[in-house]
């Protein structure tokens, strides 16, 4: 089987039908859809089974406890099948030649040990890309960090990941915290492997009210164990150059003084040194405003997705 398409879901029983129907239309029929159920309360569990029912694709369906989106995909690697695993949020939808388009990329990289992956780009419905601009060639190797930072590509991207290769990358599980960003595991495999971008589209979404992306800051906020630990390991991330080293670090303490601890504890999990000691009252800054408006989305920050 080529791809496991799964899709983490949360009280999204109104949008899934959509994403269900644009899988039925794909121009390439060999993958399975993997639909894990982060504890929704309401009639996601019955749509779902009406479209196992159908019989029209094949649908593995899993019901877990309310955990945030990175331990669900944690369980969806645990029970996919595909060569390739591409995450579909259960708000968006894909094109009717979306697999077609990521097949004939992924070709080229199949047996390439260097490779993780292809990704495609993310767009509104009109054709526009979510967040950003094109890379300035068709094709480009290369990872999550340099892509921002050299050819500033800040658009919303569709990664689709070798499955063998993506499970060295579990998400981390830290006890009592529900939301990391998704970029804390795309960093570290930018440390050890590359990734084949291409300029087209592949992938249909928007922010809806309420989603993850709308929440962001409020999510850092709340879960902040998780994200200054992705600060953390951006500053330390060999691919970080000295200018998103110093954004790192006002991020990192922007989000650690959301922790309940002293300030002597704070310092202990980053290096003491002369950029951690005045980015700090930058990060503080970050921090009391926030607290007055913590509505701003996650591209706001540092267009990590």
């Amino acid at each position: 089987m080529i791809f496991t398409i799964f899709t983490p879901a949360y009280n999204r029983a109104n949008t899934l039908t959509q994403l269900y129907n644009s899988l039925k239309v794909q121009t390439i029929n060999d993958f399975e859809w993997v639909v894990v159920d982060d504890g929704s309360t309401d009639k996601t569990e019955e749509i779902v089974n009406s479209f196992i029912i159908e019989g029209v694709l094949n649908i593995k369906y899993i019901k877990q406890n309310n955990g945030g989106k990175h331990r669900a995909i944690n369980k969806g690697l645990d029970v996919a099948k595909g060569e390739l695993f591409f995450i579909v949020d259960s708000d968006d939808y894909l094109l009717p030649n979306s697999l077609e388009i990521i097949l004939k990329y992924y070709s080229d990289i199949k047996g390439d040990a260097a490779y993780i992956g292809v990704t495609g780009f993310r767009g509104f419905e009109n054709g526009q890309v979510i967040g950003g601009k094109f890379f300035p060639n068709q094709i480009t190797d290369s990872n999550l960090i340099e892509r921002r930072e050299k050819y500033k590509v800040t658009a919303d991207l569709a990664h689709v990941l070798k499955t063998e290769l993506f499970r060295k990358f579990y998400f981390p599980d830290i006890n009592g915290e529900k939301f990391v960003a998704e970029s804390i595991v795309w960093n570290r495999m930018s440390i050890e492997y590359k990734m084949r971008y291409f300029n087209e589209i592949i992938y249909i979404g928007e922010y809806l009210e309420g989603g993850l992306s709308s929440n962001s800051i409020k999510n850092r906020q709340k879960n902040s164990q998780y994200s200054t630990l992705l600060y953390k390991e951006l500053v330390y991330n060999p691919n970080t150059k000295l200018r998103l080293k110093i954004k790192s670090l006002i991020n990192y303490w922007r989000f650690a003084f959301c922790r309940p601890t002293s300030l002597e504890n704070k310092f202990s999990f980053i290096e003491v040194n002369f950029l951690s000691i005045i980015t700090m009252p930058i990060g503080y800054l970050y921090y009391l405003k926030d607290c007055w408006n913590n509505t701003i989305k996650v591209q706001k920050i540092n267009n990590e997705r």
